[in-house]
This record gives C-alpha cells, sequence and structure tokens, in this order.
C-alpha cells in the first residue's frame, strides 16, 4: 500500500500526518498527529503580565504589610509562591489534551455550584459579605471556580445543539436556568461583582454560539429591572451608586475610598511617582494592594506606565481571540472566547472601578491583585487557551 507522508506548519506547531493509500479489508489508513508547541506570543505576554503583577504587589503592600503584621514582605512572598505554582499549574494544563476540558466540563459545573451552596453555611464573612471558603492554608471564592466552569459548561452544550442554538429551547433556556441558579446564589452571598461577570460571560459565549440577537435585547432589559431591585433592596449597593455619583458629598465614609483611589490616580501625573514611591498605600487608600491596585500603579507609574500597562493587557486578549479565530474545532474556539472575553470582563470593570466610571463591584485586576487561590485559577485558565493553542489547525501545506 503505497503512503503520502504530508507535513503542514501553523503559526504555533507543526503537524506531520501520514496518509495511507486505498486501505486493505480490516485495514485502517495509519495516521500520525503530534501535537505542537504552545503558542508563544500568548506565553510571553502572559508572564511578563504576571511578573508586573506580582513587583506592584510587593510596591503597593508593604507599608500596610509592615503596619499590620511587622513584615514588610508578607504579602508579597505569599504572591511570588503562588506565581510560582500557577506558572507550573498553567505549564502542566497546557499539555493536557482538550478533550479532557469537554468531558470534566459538567462535573466542573457540579462542583462549582456545590461550593456555592455551602458558602452561606460554611463561608468565612468579612465586610458583611460570605463569599470565601477557609481552607486553613488560604481561602477562596467558589465564584472564581464557577465561572471557568461556566465558560467550560457553555461551550458543551453549545457544540451539542449546534443549529438549534437559534431556537428558544436550546439556544436561551438552559442557559438561562444555569445562569439564574449562579446568580441567585452569588446574591444570597451578596456577590454583586461576580454576578455581573457571570451574566457577562454567558452573553459573550451565548452570542459566539448562534443565539438570536432578539434574546439579548429582552435578557438586558430584565437584567435592568433586576439590577434595579436588586440595588434598591441591598443598602450597601444603593451606598456604593451613591459614592459614585458623588464622592465628595460624603468624602469620610461612602465616598472615602473612591476619591482616595482618585487622589492616588491624579497625584501620579504623566510620569509618576516612581516605583515604591507613592503616598496612598500609606493605609490611606483601602485595599490598595487588591481591588483598587491599579491606582498605585497610576500613582507610581503614571499615566504612561498606566497605559502601557493597559496595552500589555490588550495584547494578550488581542491574541487570545486570535487563537480562538484558529482553533481546531468549535468547542475549542468557544472556550478561548469565553476566557479571553472573561479576562477583556474584569480588566474593564476594574479599572472602571478605580477610576470612577463605574460604581465599586469589588471586581479585582487579574495578575495584579493580591490572592493566591484566584491567581492560580487565572493561570490554569490560561494554561487551557495555551493547550488550545497546541492544536492549532493546519494553515499551509509544506
Amino acid at each position: 500500500m503505497s503512503r503520502t507522508q504530508r507535513t503542514y506548519a501553523s503559526p504555533t506547531a507543526n503537524f506531520t500526518v501520514i496518509e495511507g493509500g486505498k486501505p486493505r479489508s480490516g485495514e485502517l489508513p495509519e495516521v500520525s498527529l503530534r501535537r505542537g508547541g504552545v503558542d508563544l506570543p500568548f506565553l510571553i505576554l502572559t508572564l511578563v503580565v504576571l511578573t508586573i503583577g506580582v513587583i506592584m504587589v510587593l510596591s503597593a503592600s508593604f507599608a500596610r504589610a509592615y503596619y499590620t503584621t511587622g513584615d514588610p514582605m508578607k504579602y508579597f512572598m505569599r504572591q511570588l509562591i503562588f506565581a510560582v505554582l500557577g506558572v507550573f499549574v498553567m505549564m502542566v494544563v497546557s499539555r493536557l489534551p482538550v478533550s479532557l476540558f469537554r468531558r470534566f466540563s459538567l462535573h466542573l459545573m457540579v462542583l462549582a455550584i456545590a461550593l456555592l451552596l455551602l458558602v452561606p453555611f460554611i463561608g468565612v464573612e468579612e465586610n458583611g459579605a460570605k463569599r470565601w471558603i477557609d481552607l486553613g492554608f488560604t481561602t477562596f471564592q467558589p465564584s472564581e471556580i464557577a465561572k471557568l466552569a461556566e465558560v467550560l459548561f457553555f461551550a458543551t452544550m453549545i457544540c451539542a445543539f449546534k443549529d438549534k442554538m437559534k431556537t428558544f429551547k436550546y439556544g436561551v433556556l438552559p442557559f438561562a436556568v444555569t445562569v439564574i441558579i449562579i446568580v441567585g446564589l452569588l446574591i444570597l452571598e451578596p456577590h454583586l461583582s461576580a454576578s455581573v461577570i457571570i451574566i457577562g460571560i454567558a452573553a459573550i459565549m451565548m452570542f459566539a454560539g448562534g443565539t438570536r440577537l432578539r434574546w439579548f435585547i429582552l435578557a438586558a432589559l430584565l437584567v435592568a429591572v433586576v439590577g434595579y431591585l436588586t440595588v434598591s433592596k441591598l443598602g450597601y449597593a444603593g451606598a456604593r451608586i451613591t459614592a459614585w455619583r458623588n464622592p465628595e458629598a460624603d468624602p469620610g465614609d461612602t465616598g472615602y475610598q473612591i476619591m482616595q483611589s482618585l487622589y492616588a490616580i491624579g497625584s501620579g501625573g504623566l510620569m509618576g511617582l516612581g516605583l515604591g514611591h507613592g503616598r496612598q498605600k500609606y493605609l490611606y487608600l483601602p485595599m490598595e494592594h487588591n481591588d483598587y491596585i491599579f491606582s498605585v500603579v497610576c500613582e507610581e507609574l503614571g499615566f504612561v506606565g498606566a497605559v502601557l500597562i493597559l496595552l500589555l493587557f490588550a495584547l494578550l486578549i488581542v491574541r487570545g481571540f486570535w487563537l480562538a479565530l484558529h482553533a481546531k474545532d468549535r468547542f475549542s474556539s468557544l472556550v478561548v472566547t469565553g476566557l479571553t472575553g472573561l479576562l477583556a470582563l474584569q480588566v474593564f470593570l476594574n479599572v472602571a472601578v478605580v477610576t470612577n466610571l463605574l460604581p465599586s463591584t469589588g471586581i479585582s485586576l487579574p495578575f495584579f491583585s493580591y490572592g493566591g487561590t484566584a491567581l492560580l485559577i487565572q493561570m490554569a485558565e490560561m494554561g487551557i487557551i495555551l493547550s488550545i493553542s497546541r492544536d492549532i489547525p493546519i494553515t499551509k501545506a509544506g
């Protein structure tokens, strides 16, 4: 039997396929497929953003760490350890076959919902909200697992329904039920910021999956009504809206955090005060090494430094969508679209909050905000994208 060997090249990998001629009775064609390497631009951008983020945690946290614990390196060392572990997790996940993510997408969704159910009972309360589960050595938010589970589960459902996505029964109902369950559990905590992201991910995935536009219009109206009722019923959320509209009216209480954030951003000017020389982090700006770390970035690195960091995020996001467009199959394309959309959504919402473009929502800045388990999950998500990049399909014959 004659055989033809063809070698194909892609932006990230070489594929060698050995194709046999007409097989004999009971004989299958000989096919050999080798996965290629990860997408280097995406990998390098991820590592660069992560490195800058860890450095900024050191700069933003050392004052609070010193005054509250006596060890100025406490938060930095913990974040550094999780960053190193995160890189390891990313590289391990990047070697897993894509079929594994699809096979266990339902299991991960069930796990996420189970953990969210446990939060009201065993969760750790902080600032009037129960969002964390204490593992003894660290705490984590089940909402982070829910975000990843939603992307994988929705991608699996979209691929299963295929052309039926334009119908209400298949293109809207199962996704809406899933979102209602997750958001309902998040509101019990309460965790409005995670609820916004869950709804945003759903919209991105469903739009990419082919759901009709009219359902998005109806959903937007419904979300607006529910959001208004939620804000009016939850006192702390209403106070955030008031502080957003006019923080100067109560600079010592509800408007304090956003005023300190704006002071930090304004004092940075064009070139910044210099790395490590910021002033607002000296216990003036709350959550300076977490949700509001971008304010410290603006103060110390200035407008130029902040724009460069946003440019790095933009390049990472654009590269992610490029990989989604070139993925080998629909499931892979949807997963990368969802994870990249999640990254873009979190970056936009965080920057919008610290600059007072949007009300305070408690959304962290990926790779920058302090938080070990959240960082591990983010790096695992990048690992999934890198795994998919190994299978970039044929672009030209060699």
